[in-house]
């Protein structure tokens, strides 16, 4: 299981959500399903009695998986009927396609439309709204409790904050939805290619890995000794070893790591 793995389980715990769980990428030749269920029992307590074993590259188990997520997890709630005096918000996530960042959202926001992203303060324009079917596939407006996508005038991913409240910029929400926090690292170490020449491509691989785990902070800095890199911020050390491994797993980046000096909360 990774760090991210275990924080979004017990995010969603929290907010007494429906919990589907489920093996992926059992085709791998180093897969255990076995040894995993049992981690997933001992670590967060869930009953792996009736845990699907998917694999997304070869189709294994995915119509089981859409049809338990049909029967088990329960339809949105909310009030499709519009009110004059009631503003309207809904929470994002931010991802991209190569238009610049595209907020992920639940309810509302018709194109041309006017928002804010209330942690920052920045508005933007909405240009185009869409649901993912499963491509992304574009509609004239989302109903209540449906999820789509936005995409706006947002240059950056600094512009967003995953999980942050997004408002009509005419009708602005008093207060942003609960439960948004803004993620901090608490462990920081240096990232550098081993080879000068791969530094665009470290820096690639780390953008990509930055559009899925918005803990993950990366900021360019240079060494006398070992060139340009970034100066990388993470949960803890396992954060830590997973994203290095993943940077020269997925992305072929050969890395040095400099050692976190101790004591690097912040």
């Amino acid at each position: 299981m990774e760090a991210q793995t275990l924080a979004n389980v017990y995010m969603a715990l929290d907010q007494n959500l429906e919990i589907v769980p489920v093996l992926n990428k059992i085709d791998l030749p180093n897969a255990e399903p076995e040894r995993v269920r049992r981690e997933i029992e001992d670590v967060i307590g869930l009953d792996t009695s009736r845990m699907l074993e998917v694999s997304a590259k070869k189709g294994t188990g995915v119509p089981e998986l859409l049809e338990r997520i049909v029967l088990q997890v329960p339809p949105p709630q909310g009030d499709p009927t519009p009110r004059r005096r009631r503003s309207s918000s809904t929470r994002g996530s931010t991802t991209t396609w190569g238009r610049g960042p595209c907020a992920g959202l639940r309810r509302r926001h018709p194109a041309g439309q006017k928002v804010i992203v209330m942690a920052t303060g920045n508005s933007f324009e909405v240009q185009k709204v869409g649901v993912f079917s499963p491509h992304p596939q574009e509609v004239e407006r989302l109903g209540t409790g449906e999820v789509g996508f936005v995409i706006a005038n947002i240059k950056e991913l600094t512009e967003t904050k995953v999980g942050d409240t997004i408002t009509d910029a005419r009708r602005p929400a008093a207060m942003p939805l609960p439960g948004f926090k803004v993620v901090r690292p608490m462990v920081f170490a240096g990232v550098y290619p081993v080879l000068s020449d791969h530094y665009s491509q470290l820096r690639t691989a780390i953008e990509k890995l930055r559009l899925n785990d918005s803990s993950f902070t990366a900021e360019p800095e240079s060494s006398v000794a070992l060139g340009f890199g970034f100066r990388c911020g993470f949960l803890g050390l396992l954060h830590m070893e997973i994203i290095q491994e993943r940077l020269e797993r997925e992305y072929g980046v050969e890395l040095i790591t400099t050692a976190p000096p101790s004591g690097t909360a912040r």
